[in-house]
């Protein structure tokens, strides 16, 4: 793999991981995304609650979690209770549902605020890349394996792709910023 290419392909990961992180922000629509790092302790080890029960969204204020095994579904409500979401979850019937509360907006302005916080988390570690990879070029260069020509051109296309990566996390974030913000 040319260095373009694994430079494109660390930098997509960065994105992925930045869009992850964006799904785990609460808005002010219930998000089944809001309890992916929610664990749970059950059959004496913890384990993520995506793999004990089915959470969907059958309203916009709203979850529903459905354990696989319904004798789990008291540890489920205590662990995501634990999770500090500002959530109070319901136990009934083997299945727990979460009513989520509308948000104030000081509430929404520091989610918001750490909305930015991980966007520019993402950009240092895309500018991060560029760097070690800009690096790894002119060591190519400077051993004599490229020519000056090749290595211009490729420290070109690493820049492209920095910048368009950088400008992908930009409209993720205005849009989950939106999603946030809106009442």
């Amino acid at each position: 793999m040319g260095v373009v290419e694994e430079t494109k392909s660390k930098m997509q990961v960065a994105v992925e991981h930045f869009k992850q992180e964006l799904r785990n922000l609460r808005s002010n629509r219930a998000n089944p995304g809001m309890l992916d790092n929610v664990h749970v302790e059950v059959y004496g080890e913890t384990m993520r609650l995506k793999e004990l029960a089915h959470v969907t969204s059958p309203e916009s204020r709203q979850l529903l979690v459905t354990p696989f095994d319904p004798q789990t579904a008291a540890a489920i409500s205590k662990g995501i209770e634990r999770a500090n979401l500002n959530v109070q979850p319901i136990l009934e019937r083997g299945v727990i549902r979460i009513n989520i509360p509308p948000m104030d907006e000081s509430t929404r302005k520091q989610i918001a605020k750490q909305a930015k916080e991980k966007a520019e988390a993402a950009k240092v570690v895309i500018r991060e890349i560029r760097r070690k990879i800009n690096e790894v070029i002119r060591k190519l260069k400077t051993d004599g394996i490229d020519t000056e020509d090749v290595m211009k051109k490729n420290e070109k296309k690493v820049q492209e792709l920095t910048d368009q990566f950088c400008k992908e996390v930009d409209t993720l974030l205005a849009s989950k910023e939106k999603e946030i913000l809106a009442v």
